[in-house]
């Protein structure tokens, strides 16, 4: 059992160290097994995969029966292609290069890896796994709530769980999120409020504590924390055919320009995150 505190950012460095016993459960499209979540927009311009890991979909079913009357769970995304994830790595890559062409590789690797996780084997993108997912509390229209004030949407100062400064409402809202999500038995990237996981590096190396206080039921029991990750990086399952646009060298678009709705810094902001 590891005897540090796990750092908030979840270093690659330090994701690497944590081993993978792939137990090779299968892909579940969530459309089908939770038919309680309500799909919201993605963030990027690519073709979305609706698939989790089978007990992830148990845990989001659970997750919905956890959540006060009038609030829904709304789903971005589960399962990420590795080729989509190479995009986006390589795309936060040239644009960082582009802001700062004074850093050496060091430096330039070091803070696409804070920004966007790489596509590497020893320590797999999350996504790849399908044990994370990005959620977020949605309205009985399936309108997304307010996680954020007095920041904008995609305000990376707003992104940590505990961001210093949120208003009522938004620490209000991410109580209700992480308090649902825990006790169905995920936990929670602490740089990112939206991301949760079940079963892969990063829920192995966050450890047990954020689910310490958690009543355990018999499901809870029979998916306990353990010291290393349960799922690695997976294919799609026969039949899902990726889209011919989306797997190619060329940068995300969203993601190039930058800006607003983008979450990428510009110039002279943060440069620091996952």
């Amino acid at each position: 059992m590891r005897k540090l505190k796990p750092s908030p950012n979840e270093p690659v460095g330090e994701l690497k160290r944590v081993l993978i016993r792939e137990c090779g459960e299968a892909l579940v499209d969530f459309r089908e097994a939770c038919p309680g979540l309500l799909l919201t927009s993605p963030v990027f311009g690519y073709q979305r995969a609706t698939l989790v890991r089978a007990t992830v979909a148990e845990m989001l079913n659970r997750a919905l029966r956890f959540l006060p009357k009038g609030y829904r769970l709304g789903i971005i995304e589960g399962w990420r292609p590795i080729y989509v994830q190479r995009r986006m790595y390589l795309t936060s890559r040239m644009r960082f290069q582009n802001l700062h062409p004074e850093w050496n590789e060091a430096t330039l690797t070091r803070t696409t890896n804070r920004f966007t996780h790489p596509p590497g084997a020893a320590a797999p993108p999350p996504h790849s796994s399908g044990g994370a997912v990005d959620v977020m509390l949605v309205d009985g229209n399936g309108e997304r709530l307010d996680h954020h004030t007095p920041y904008a949407p995609f305000d990376r100062r707003s992104f940590p769980s505990y961001a210093k400064g949120l208003s009522e409402t938004a620490r209000r809202h991410r109580a209700i999120l992480s308090e649902a999500l825990l006790a169905a038995g995920m936990t929670n990237y602490p740089s990112e409020y939206w991301h949760w996981s079940y079963g892969d590096q990063g829920w192995a190396y966050r450890g047990p504590d954020q689910a310490a206080e958690i009543p355990k039921d018999e499901f809870l029991r029979s998916h306990e924390w353990k010291p290393y990750a349960i799922y690695g990086p997976i294919v799609a399952p026969p039949g899902w055919t990726p889209c011919a646009e989306d797997d190619i060298d060329e940068p995300l678009e969203r993601l190039w320009a930058g800006g607003e709705g983008s979450g990428f810094p510009t110039k002279g902001q943060s440069e620091t995150g996952s």
